[in-house]
C-alpha cells in the first residue's frame, strides 16, 4: 500500500466532491489488501481492480454534480463512497446525510458500514421487538458496539459476548449481561435467546440453533469479519433457506446496503444520544496501512478512525 498525490476528482452526474474530514476502517478495506484466493476473482485476481481504499467517510461538500439537489458546498455530511483515505473524494448524494452539529466528523465517520450493518440486521433481519431476549456475539467490535446500543433502544434484553478485556467497554455501552467468551460458551450455557446476532462467522448451524428459542432467529453480519471462516460463511449461507422452512428456527445470513433514510436514521439517533460510536484509536492518512494491519489482526475494540483535518 502507497499514499500517492493524485488529481482532485471530479464529481459526476449526482454525486458531490467531498473534503474528506475523516474516515474509518471496516474489516471491508481489509480484502482488495488480503484476499483468499477463492475471492480474487470478485476482487481482482492479480492486483485489486479498484485501488482506492476506504468506503466511510465524513467531511464538507466543496462542489456538487449536476442533477444534485439534496446538499451544496459548504454542507456538512457522512456516509459511504470510494477511496475515503484520500484528502478528496466523490460520493453518490444517494450515500450521504446531513451530520449532526453536536457530532464530531470522527464520530460520524464511524457509523456508515457498521451502523447500517446493526440497524438492517436487527430491525430488518432480525425483526428485533420490546422485551425479547437478545445476543450479540461480537459486541465489542465495530458493529457489534452499535449493536448493543441499538438493540437496548429497541427494548431488547441484550447480552454481549466479548473478550475479558471488554467486558467492561460492553456494559457500559448498554448490555445487560455480558460473557466473557474466553471463559464461557454462550452456547451450552442453558439459555436461549430469542434472537442472536452473530458478528464473528465461526460458528456451526447446530450451534446456533441450540441457543435459540423456538421460533428464534439467528442473523449472521459477519461474513466480512476479520476473524471470519470463508467456508463456514458460505455454508451458512447455502443452508440458511432451507433450514429455516424446515424448523421452527429461523437462520438469516446478509450484507447491509448502505441507505440515506438509514444513516438518517442513525444520524437522529445519535443527535439525541441514543446511541455514541465506541473509538479504539485514531490515525493520520500515512499510517492507513499499520491501521488496517491493527483490525486485521482482530485486536480492534469499537472503530478505528483516520483524521484528516
Amino acid at each position: 500500500m502507497q499514499i500517492l498525490e493524485v488529481e482532485k476528482p471530479i464529481p459526476a452526474d449526482g454525486e458531490v466532491l467531498l473534503k474528506v474530514r475523516a474516515a474509518s476502517i471496516n474489516p471491508l478495506d481489509c480484502i482488495p489488501v488480503a484476499t483468499p484466493p477463492l475471492l480474487r476473482i470478485l476482487f481482482g485476481l492479480r492486483k485489486p481492480k479498484d485501488p482506492r481504499l476506504g468506503r466511510d467517510v465524513a467531511g464538507t461538500v466543496e462542489a456538487v454534480g449536476k442533477t444534485v439537489s439534496r446538499f451544496k458546498p459548504g454542507d456538512d455530511v457522512f456516509g459511504a463512497c470510494r477511496g475515503a483515505f484520500a484528502e478528496y473524494a466523490c460520493a453518490s448524494e444517494l450515500k450521504l446525510a446531513a451530520k449532526p452539529q453536536n457530532v464530531t466528523f470522527e464520530q460520524a465517520a464511524s457509523v456508515p458500514v457498521a451502523g447500517i450493518t446493526a440497524l438492517q440486521g436487527l430491525r430488518d433481519k432480525g425483526r428485533i421487538q420490546p422485551g425479547q431476549k437478545v445476543l450479540i456475539n461480537g459486541a465489542a467490535g465495530g458493529v457489534g458496539t452499535f449493536a448493543v446500543q441499538l438493540a437496548k433502544y429497541f427494548g431488547a434484553h441484550v447480552t454481549g459476548v466479548c473478550s475479558t478485556r471488554n467486558l467492561d467497554m460492553v456494559r457500559s455501552i448498554g448490555a445487560d449481561r455480558v460473557v466473557d467468551y474466553t471463559r464461557e460458551d454462550f452456547t451450552r450455557s442453558g439459555e436461549r435467546y430469542d434472537l442472536i446476532f452473530d458478528l464473528v462467522g465461526d460458528r456451526s448451524l447446530r450451534v446456533f440453533r441450540r441457543a435459540l428459542s423456538p421460533g428464534g432467529t439467528c442473523v449472521v453480519g459477519g461474513m466480512l469479519g476479520v476473524s471470519s471462516k470463508l467456508s463456514t460463511i458460505l455454508s451458512l449461507a447455502a443452508v440458511a433457506p432451507a433450514i429455516s422452512r424446515l424448523t421452527n428456527k429461523n437462520l438469516v445470513v446478509f450484507l447491509a446496503r448502505i441507505s440515506q433514510a438509514d444513516l438518517t436514521t442513525l444520524a437522529d439517533l445519535m443527535a439525541a444520544g441514543k446511541i455514541t460510536p465506541v473509538i479504539d484509536r485514531r490515525c493520520k492518512l500515512a499510517e492507513v496501512p499499520e491501521a488496517i494491519r491493527y483490525l486485521f489482526q482482530a485486536h480492534a475494540r469499537g472503530k478505528v478512525v483516520v483524521n484528516l483535518e
